[in-house]
């Protein structure tokens, strides 16, 4: 693969592309739709696509859906910093407020669910529900790996989570997650996945445009520089802050769909999250798959999140 130009991941579809400008930066949003606002948030090492499926989905069902990259993803801004939880859920309610909108149900994946999370703790003037795939409370995600370290046990989250860790370094990881046509994506893709959906075809779709979207200039360093943050900061002050903001129980209902089969976030450490879950939450767990619920189970993942919305719009 050639080193791709960032509009070239503004691919075509029943939806429309176009730029935002919220705190302070410049992102990149595929929206379609009209109806109640519905703000997608994607995980590590994807992009706005990774949502194709629910724009369509929930757009036909009567919602207003939003898709953005991330900061420092995809065709958005990627400055040299701002990669701490506190401004990119003020990245997260400034979009909201820049598209028009007083409040947005938010739908996250992983990185995208833990923001969510933060957005309705920090900014919840904003935000009507919280709809988290494959993801933890940050609290609850940040005390399931300390105690399996502690514990040193085998099959546990800190394992799962061992990535973190090789993240921390300078430069190597970068390097290694754009070696070979970013091959690594591809890798840990197949890794964190169902077992079912690594034979189908729209796998090997789905692991060419995350290939291609880490290929752009920058997204590497970006893309880490979320992970470098949350572990560094455990060890400043900005971190103990961090957890006092957001040690409480959300005013709004939350939406946890997880993967019985996820080896990156355990289903026991995503039910762990039920301190901190708003009224009218609840829990519901897919068989057979793994980390990516709205790519592996595309179909059963947007009816849950239809019925969702519905109730709570």
């Amino acid at each position: 693969m050639q080193t791709p130009d960032p509009s070239s991941v503004r691919f075509g579809g029943p939806w429309t592309h176009r730029d935002v400008s919220a705190n302070g930066i410049r992102l990149h949003v595929a929206e379609a739709g009209s109806g109640p606002p519905v703000l997608f948030l994607h995980g590590f090492a994807e992009f706005w696509w990774a949502w194709h499926h629910q724009l369509r989905g929930l757009a036909d069902a009567g919602f207003r859906v939003v898709a953005a990259d991330l900061r420092g993803y995809g065709d958005s801004d990627k400055p040299p910093r701002g990669y701490d939880a506190w401004t990119l859920a003020g990245d997260v309610a400034g979009l909201v407020r820049a598209l028009g909108e007083r409040r947005a149900h938010l739908v996250g994946h992983a990185w995208g669910g833990l923001l969510a999370w933060t957005a309705a703790t920090l900014h919840p003037r904003v935000v009507s529900s919280v709809c988290v795939l494959g993801g933890a409370h940050p609290l609850a995600l940040r005390s399931a790996i300390g105690r399996s370290a502690l514990l040193g046990r085998r099959g546990s989250q800190a394992r799962a989570m061992g990535h973190l860790l090789r993240f921390q370094v300078p430069m190597a990881p970068e390097r290694w997650l754009v070696k070979d046509d970013a091959a690594a994506v591809e890798r840990l893709l197949h890794g964190w996945s169902g077992e079912a959906w690594r034979g189908d075809g729209a796998f090997a779709d789905t692991a060419r445009r995350l290939r291609h979207a880490m290929l752009v200039p920058g997204v590497a360093h970006s893309a880490l520089e979320y992970y470098r943050w949350a572990f560094r900061a455990q060890f400043r002050g900005e971190g103990r802050r961090f957890t006092e903001a957001v040690n409480g129980r959300v005013g709004m209902p939350v939406l946890q769909l997880h993967g019985a089969d996820d080896p990156c976030i355990l289903p026991a450490t995503a039910r762990n999250s039920a301190p901190w879950l708003g009224p009218r939450s609840r829990f519901e767990i897919l068989p057979g798959v793994g980390h990516y619920p709205h790519l592996e189970a595309p179909d059963k993942t947007t009816k849950a999140l239809e019925s969702f919305l519905r109730e709570h719009s």
